[in-house]
């Protein structure tokens, strides 16, 4: 059976040339990618400011992935995103990122992720109603619809505020303000051009992170001081992160590290899931049969939500594997990049100690020789975990492919801390607009992908919206 093939930068014929690559990557990562790229087990890129190795074989990737001390996170990514986050799980290594992510863990457990489900359904709850407000056949871009929900999710189960409020909608303006700057200020240091970054460029991402902070000080620094004096009464998770203690020292995090923390699980919590999100919907807009077996599955189990709670959550097979899929074709985080903390052989190659090793979930994910059908959307493939369909049989199995070559969520001691929470949010987001909505496209409009600090679409998504009958 064919399946739909979602649009993506058709890869160059070969290997663009170095400024070729300068001006097409500083719009997106995706840019700079060619045929080879799909199909190499390892390449190399020599820059004016950096050199870069791409590693896509699999076992290089767990090599990188699987060794945090030996390849630990990019210097250059620190220095971008340190002035929002701090020095938080996202940027620091060795034994202060051990030691963070040691008190965190606790914050994300499957019993902890299971308790917010209520707010979550909240925050879905509220988006069902903006959804259903759109006039029949009223075009709507569902990505900001997206990155709305997911922020409000974030908001809510963190620090039990709602978007609605003025100081989250200031801080939701802000980040956006950020990450449209982010990109911008990283791409010249690639090139040796440190210098061409614009002084105004740099003062505006800074002033939106120091507004971020400031929001985000406001509403934590009573929540810290009611915590000190035992007087705390939320059950959110930044209650469990104000609970939290060292087992060796019996100290919790600063006032500082909280923000920084807080700052982070924001960043990657809300921009994430919206990336995903906006995808998935995308594709089910394009194919109407899994999108009708998604709205059966959905007035199935949702009902049951409100008795069972997140036990029915597993019963959302579809949702789940719809998303699963919408990881695979779309990760919102395309490329990962690392440094060899000393000299490293891989294949044929040395890395040099401080070398710039990249894993990219994208080229993976979509890797001619490790997945069948690369290309297309079929969340039919992980039914039993292996390959369905019209399938070459020397192709390998969805078994294989996922043990291999999925790493949506990173991989080893730094695979994403939210990763379970994503995957509850997902299940229920896409639940609740297949039960409610159903989507189409928009005849002659088709999502652009470009990768940033996350991969997005160049324009927005934009689909038809009908709302469907109550019940």
């Amino acid at each position: 059976m064919s399946r739909f093939c979602p649009h993506y930068p058709r890869p160059a014929a070969r290997r663009p040339s170095v400024w070729a690559m300068f001006f097409s990557k500083r719009r997106s990562w995706l840019d700079g990618l060619y045929e080879r790229s799909y199909r190499m087990k390892m390449g190399e890129v020599h820059l004016p400011g950096v050199d870069l190795y791409m590693v896509n074989e699999p076992a290089l990737v767990h090599q990188v992935m699987d060794h945090a001390d030996a390849f630990p996170k990019h210097e250059m990514l620190g220095e971008a995103l340190r002035p929002l986050l701090g020095d938080s799980i996202f940027t620091t290594n060795g034994e202060v990122w051990q030691r963070q992510r040691t008190l965190m863990n606790p914050s994300f457990e499957g019993a902890r992720v299971r308790k917010v489900l209520g707010r979550m359904r909240a925050a879905g709850d509220a988006m069902v109603q903006r959804l259903r407000a759109v006039p029949p056949g009223g075009v709507h871009d569902v990505e900001m619809e997206m990155t709305h929900v997911a922020a409000d999710i974030i908001l809510r189960t963190i620090l039990s505020q709602s978007l609605d409020s003025e100081g989250a909608q200031r801080i939701f303006a802000a980040f956006a303000r950020y990450q449209a700057l982010a990109p911008r200020l990283m791409m010249p240091a690639f090139f040796g051009l440190r210098w061409l970054r614009p002084w105004w460029q740099i003062r505006r991402s800074r002033g939106a992170a120091r507004e971020i902070r400031s929001l985000l000080e406001a509403y934590i620094r009573p929540r810290y001081e009611a915590a000190r004096a035992g007087a705390d009464g939320e059950d959110d998770i930044l209650a469990s992160l104000l609970r939290v203690r060292d087992e060796a020292t019996g100290e919790g995090f600063a006032f500082d590290e909280l923000v920084d923390q807080v700052a982070m699980l924001f960043l990657a919590g809300h921009e994430t899931s919206a990336s995903a999100l906006s995808w998935a919907l995308h594709l089910l807009a394009h194919d109407p049969t899994v999108q009708e077996r998604l709205h059966e599955e959905a007035c199935r189990v949702l009902p049951t939500l409100d008795t069972e709670g997140a036990n029915a959550i597993k019963d959302l097979t579809l949702a789940r594997d719809v998303f699963r899929e919408t990881l695979r074709l779309f990760p919102p985080v395309g490329f990962l990049a690392r440094q060899s903390a000393q000299a490293c052989p891989m294949r044929d190659k040395t890395i040099p100690a401080g070398g710039s090793v990249v894993v990219s979930p994208w080229l993976i994910q979509r890797h001619r020789d490790l997945w069948a059908r690369p290309d297309e959307f079929d969340p039919d493939r992980y039914a039993g975990e292996e390959a369905t369909g019209d399938t070459p049989s020397d192709a390998p199995s969805t078994r294989e492919s996922l043990r291999q070559a999925y790493l949506p969520f990173g991989m080893g001691p730094r695979i994403c801390i939210g990763a379970a929470f994503a995957l509850q949010e997902a299940a229920l987001i896409l639940a609740l607009v297949a039960r409610h909505v159903r989507v189409e496209p928009v005849p002659g409009e088709s999502p652009e992908p470009v990768g940033r600090l996350t991969i997005r679409a160049e324009n927005g998504i934009r689909l038809k919206i009908f709302p469907r009958e109550a019940g």
